[in-house]
């Protein structure tokens, strides 16, 4: 796909997908990012934190309008126009408060900022998307303050309910929403991530639930709102399980690897 039709697809799926707030498993995602976010960065007070798509703020989880709540200063940049506006009205419509969203229409790939510019960063679900995964990584890497942190999630080539088989089935058939997606083994994003000069601290996933459940509940929600009502019972054993047992988070069907950039050696 060339970079104009790449553009063009995203920016459609920005303007025509439907909003996922409010289903049981969006929440279920949210809680999940929520944690990460508490256990993995530290205090939000003040945190200059980048997220690599907008996607979530404008049809999804709503993370950085969550982090900016409780003070974080949030940067983000999404490759849609449509989707940036939306995620811009998320913040706008925030009624606690919080700090505007400092947006720009830009690619993961060639990131408007300078060198050691955010103290972390929030990728999850995006560098998947495309061919160059490792150029998105080491721009994730420059941008990244010496000593900061950065979440990177991509999809679980070893989910134990199949997610990736039936991504690449639905592909084959012209059925999937987000395009074309990769998967990686929690070994091969260790590897791209150490080889772009970035520490791994901490590795985990979350959304430890069947992707076809996820899935289905999305398009309940989205279009036949009293079914949702049986697939959000269905998401709930989910839950209880990533709450009381936490071994399973590991096996969700997001990897999220968290890396810290070392310091440089005094010169």
């Amino acid at each position: 796909m060339t970079a104009a039709a790449y553009r063009l697809f995203w920016a459609g799926v920005g303007e025509h997908f439907p909003d996922l707030g409010g289903a049981v498993s969006t929440e279920y995602y949210a809680a999940n990012e929520r944690r990460l976010f508490t256990d993995h960065f530290p205090c939000l007070e003040g945190l200059r934190i980048l997220k690599t798509d907008l996607w979530d703020e404008a049809k999804n989880t709503r993370i950085l309008v969550w982090a900016s709540r409780r003070g974080a200063s949030a940067h983000g940049i999404d490759i849609s126009t449509p989707t940036l506006v939306l995620a811009r009205a998320a913040f706008d419509r925030s009624p606690r408060g919080g700090s505007r969203l400092k947006s720009a229409v830009a690619d993961v790939r060639a990131l408007p900022y300078g060198n050691d510019s955010f103290d972390a960063i929030y990728s999850m679900g995006t560098i998947e998307h495309f061919d160059d995964t490792v150029g998105a990584v080491v721009e994730m890497a420059r941008v990244l303050k010496p000593g900061g942190r950065a979440i990177i999630g991509v999809p679980n080539r070893h989910d134990p309910f199949l997610r990736p088989l039936l991504a690449a089935t639905l592909q084959a058939v012209g059925l999937y929403g987000y395009g074309y997606e990769k998967s990686y083994s929690r070994r091969g994003l260790r590897k791209m991530l150490e080889d772009a000069g970035l520490e791994v601290v901490a590795e985990t996933a979350i959304l430890f639930i069947p992707g076809w459940l996820r899935m289905l509940d999305l398009a309940c929600h989205s279009w036949c709102r009293p079914l949702a009502a049986v697939t959000g019972a269905l998401v709930r054993p989910f839950i209880f399980l990533d709450r009381h047992v936490p071994a399973l988070r590991r096996h969700g069907y997001m990897l999220a690897t968290i890396v810290t950039k070392p310091a440089r050696p005094p010169s």
